[in-house]
């Protein structure tokens, strides 16, 4: 069976590696360069707590894997399970972080609830001001510049193609299977695996499956590298909007996200960026996770183009029209931790049309079709 892999962010590369490792044949089309979207703009967090509770089985499969990668990649792609702690600084954050507790644990996900004193304790320097704390021990990170890139080279080893700067790509359904036309060349195969990203819901309009999406940028930052003292990632339980987040990686650098609104995109280009007149709120944000980062010098700031479903739930599984079309985008600034996961539960669909992780909520007949015809070319810019 031959395979067309529509992108090469970290779902499509993971695929690619899992499909072929599965003895398929696999082309991977990537319009630019493999991990240069939203993957590399990624944080890089790799949690499961918060996670919408129906997605643990999938987010506990890709944690195995990263556990893994380096056995399986070949190389050390900077997971590193120091665990992940949310910090409460209210009592609405303290009550959904005690129902969430509850409610996880029978999907098999086991959070510690800690006490100021045991945070004070355990990790000195953060959320001075937290009431609680609930830690994910077996949680961490995962570098975003080094995983796309690994699973690509891993795949083309197990004999897939990866073909890079393809441009343009037109994509339709043929009699036989599917064809896709790039400035590279021509591309035939049985199956197609849609996973573009942010400009996926455009091809599944074109295969008139209307998914409502919207593409957004995060706003990212990287501080001067200072001496190491922070273990695990550190993000909070709030109501009111506050999503800040930031870890250290081993070269000293604090890297934060969040407690800034993310803006909206245009799919063309594509070309996300970070607005410098936002830092100063952003780092008022992440005060209280850490007061230190008041007095640091941030040397970085970048933006990616991420979709995000109107429920923000992910779009996976078959197509509910064109029978050999897979779907796997639209992870709503929550795909990374689940990437390595996806492109295996894909590729196991693909090759044998089930899976015991539970997809059914990420189905794509949850929404409106259009019934467009079967052959119709969908092009990406």
């Amino acid at each position: 069976m031959r395979v067309i892999v529509l992108g090469g962010g970290l779902m499509g590369s993971a695929a690619a590696f899992f499909l072929a490792r599965r003895g398929l044949r696999v082309t991977l089309l990537e319009r630019n360069r493999v991990g240069m979207g939203a993957t590399v703009a990624s944080f890089g967090n790799i949690r499961r707590s918060g996670r919408y509770l129906p997605q643990l089985p999938l987010a506990h499969r890709s944690r195995a894997l990263w556990g893994e990668a380096e056995r399986l990649l070949g190389r050390d792609v900077e997971f590193r399970a120091t665990g992940h702690l949310r910090l409460v600084f209210d009592e609405d954050g303290l009550a959904d972080m005690r129902r969430y507790v509850a409610d996880a644990r029978p999907w098999g996900l086991e959070l510690e609830e800690l006490t100021p004193p045991e945070i004070r304790r355990r990790f000195p320097g953060l959320g001075p001001g937290a009431i609680a704390a609930s830690f994910s021990p077996q949680d961490g990170s995962g570098n975003p510049r080094l995983i796309a890139p690994a699973f690509a080279d891993a795949a083309r080893r197990l004999g897939a193609e990866i073909v890079e700067e393809c441009g343009a790509v037109e994509v339709s359904a043929t009699g036989s299977g599917f064809e896709a036309v790039t400035q590279r060349g021509r591309f035939t195969a049985d199956c197609l695996l849609n996973a573009a990203g942010a400009w996926g819901a455009r091809v599944a309009a074109g295969f008139g499956e209307n998914v409502p999406m919207a593409a957004y940028g995060p706003q990212m930052g990287v501080t001067e590298p200072l001496p190491h003292r922070i273990l695990p990632v550190v993000g909070m339980w709030s109501r009111a909007g506050g999503d800040g987040y930031l870890r250290q990686v081993e070269r000293g650098n604090i890297v934060f996200g969040g407690a800034a609104e993310r803006v909206a995109v245009p799919l063309d280009p594509g070309h996300a960026k970070a607005d410098p007149a936002r830092l100063p709120g952003q780092l008022r944000g992440l005060v209280r996770l850490l007061p230190a980062i008041a007095d640091v010098a941030v040397i970085r700031t970048w933006s990616g183009c991420e979709g995000y479903v109107a429920d923000k739930l992910p779009v996976m599984g078959a197509s509910a029209t064109i029978p050999g079309l897979f779907h796997a985008f639209g992870f709503s600034g929550h795909g990374f931790q689940l990437g390595p996961g996806v492109g295996d539960v894909m590729a196991e669909i693909i090759a044998t049309g089930r899976t015991d992780t539970p997809l059914h909520d990420f189905r794509i007949d949850r929404f409106q079709t259009t019934g467009q015809p079967a052959g119709q070319t969908v092009a990406l810019p």
